[in-house]
């Protein structure tokens, strides 16, 4: 009996346990409610915040307290009506700055995951229609296709977490970029680079102020502006202005010069950036104060380009030569540059440009010639007007002195080299002998040993020979003139093949007078 009344009991407590179950899941179930969103920085001011960079990183985040947040809509009021989605908690902004400070006001909403399990092209948020949901345009068609994914948005917090953010505009910085070394000494041209940044953009950057010794004549350029080559315009003018070359190229020359320059003296560039609020960069000096500039006014049309790696024997030798040609009427009419001593920034640029300053140059080498400038300048050096003779020997390639018979076509009109000497120098005494087709020219003769000689094969197309060298060791054309008389080639030392007293005057005479009608 005690049994059947403990089953009894045990049943009924069953069942009501079954009924209490049933009479719960029946009841409705709690109204979803909707996230809450706040922004990260807490000011000291809840309204906004101290003044930032127009570059900031915005952090928010949300919570619902019967579900998952899914994302965030967000937008900047003043800049654009329109809601961006996003899952993330954190962006990093790049604000418009104006003529002044401005102050921006972000705001952020939440969105949970309770959706209607299908798309809706729709979404209202406190009565307002602000899109479709978004979605993954798998086919960049732009709209929503079926079986493309999308996020299915439930309730959105009708009261986004906004924050004041006053932008307080970045000055722009800029210094001479490190390739900008000017050498004490050049002629007026010299090509300048320089590098700026901004906090609020680059693209916030409006002018580059350049100027040379005076500041009050500074010329504006374009925002965009990184490198110049300014070039004498006149040498010969009272008051001298540079021409300004934007990125060194002759199809971009400034409608603006820039006056300032003095010749034979010392100078100095300055540099400033100023940005759309109307705020500058320092201003950066070039040289600095610790160094110095002279600009040095070319004295006539010829200058002698010294390519030889040592000796001031060779030096001296050429100075004399074009001091004496024609009875001495070029005393004092021609420049010499060190390519050693005048390393130019930019130098394929630079170098050109200064070479354009001239209409007549003589390179002079040794074995180790400058092939880099030679192959980049001389064809342009040509078409420009210019006249150039060269001088020099030309080692075998190897890992320290590399180059191809390409590199030496590019500024030499040869079909390729013809004998070398069976050991690494010629002896003294070698003759060169004018060919038939140029019974004017000097005889010349090797006065001292000279290292890695080769004779060439002119080109059958465009170019003659006037040279052949004879000797017991190699043999062929070692001189030669292109057929518009624009290029003359040895491949001796003038300084080294003048046994025959005055034969290297002569022979410069019939080249540069003669020929070029210097």
């Amino acid at each position: 009996m005690t049994k059947i009344k403990i089953n009894i009991t045990i049943l009924l407590l069953l069942i009501i346990a079954i009924v209490a179950c049933t009479e719960s899941s029946n009841e409705p179930r709690d109204e979803n409610l909707p996230p809450e969103t706040e922004v990260f920085l807490f000011p000291d001011n809840q309204d906004s915040i101290n003044q930032q960079k127009s570059r900031l990183q915005v952090h928010w985040w949300g919570e619902d307290s019967d579900g998952v947040v899914l994302g965030y809509y967000f937008r900047w009021v003043g800049l654009s009506t329109e809601w961006n989605f996003t899952t993330s908690n954190d962006s990093l902004f790049s604000l418009p700055i104006g003529s002044a400070d401005t102050t921006y006001v972000f705001e952020v909403m939440a969105v949970d995951v309770e959706g209607n399990k299908k798309y809706d092209n729709s979404v209202i948020w406190n009565g307002e229609d602000i899109g479709p949901e978004p979605f993954i345009d798998a086919n960049d068609n732009g709209i929503w296709d079926e079986g493309e994914i999308y996020f299915d948005l439930g309730l959105i917090d009708p009261t986004p977490a906004s924050m004041k953010f006053p932008i307080k505009n970045s000055p722009p910085e800029i210094e001479w970029n490190k390739e900008s070394l000017i050498p004490e000494e050049t002629f007026p041209v010299i090509t300048v680079a320089w590098d700026v940044t901004d906090l609020d953009g680059d693209e916030s950057i409006v002018s580059i102020n350049l100027a040379i010794n005076d500041l009050g004549l500074s010329v504006e350029l374009p925002g965009n502006t990184r490198l110049v080559t300014l070039r004498i315009k006149d040498v010969n003018a009272s008051e001298p202005e540079l021409e300004i070359l934007i990125n060194g190229s002759e199809d971009r020359v400034f409608d603006k010069t820039l006056s300032g320059m003095k010749l034979d003296d010392f100078n100095r560039l300055y540099v400033r950036a100023t940005d759309i609020s109307g705020s500058s960069s320092e201003i950066q000096p070039l040289p600095d104060t610790s160094r110095t500039w002279f600009i040095k006014k070319p004295k006539g049309d010829i200058l002698i380009i010294d390519d030889y790696s040592s000796g001031a024997d060779a030096e001296s030798f050429y100075n004399e030569l074009f001091a004496q040609i024609d009875n001495g009427n070029f005393v004092e009419k021609f420049d010499v540059m060190d390519i050693e001593l005048t390393q130019l920034p930019f130098a394929n640029i630079t170098f050109l440009e200064t070479m354009k300053l001239f209409k007549y140059i003589y390179w002079y080498s040794d074995s180790s010639p400058s092939l880099e400038l030679t192959s980049s300048v001389t064809q342009k050096y040509i078409i420009g007007g210019g006249k150039i003779g060269y001088s020099m020997t030309i080692q075998e390639s190897s890992s320290t002195f590399e180059f191809d018979l390409a590199t030496i076509q590019s500024f030499l009109p040869i079909e390729g080299f013809g004998e070398e000497t069976p050991i690494s120098f010629l002896f003294p005494g070698a003759n060169v002998v004018p060919t038939v087709d140029f019974p004017e020219y000097p005889l010349l003769r090797t006065a001292s040993t000279i290292s890695y000689v080769r004779t060439y094969i002119p080109s059958a197309l465009t170019a003659k020979s006037i040279h052949n060298l004879t000797s017991s060791q190699i043999n062929g054309t070692i001189s030669l003139i292109n057929n518009d008389k624009e290029l003359f080639f040895i491949g001796l030392p003038l300084h080294q093949s003048n046994a025959i007293e005055g034969s290297a005057k002569e022979l410069i005479e019939k080249v540069f007078i003669d020929e070029f009608g210097m």
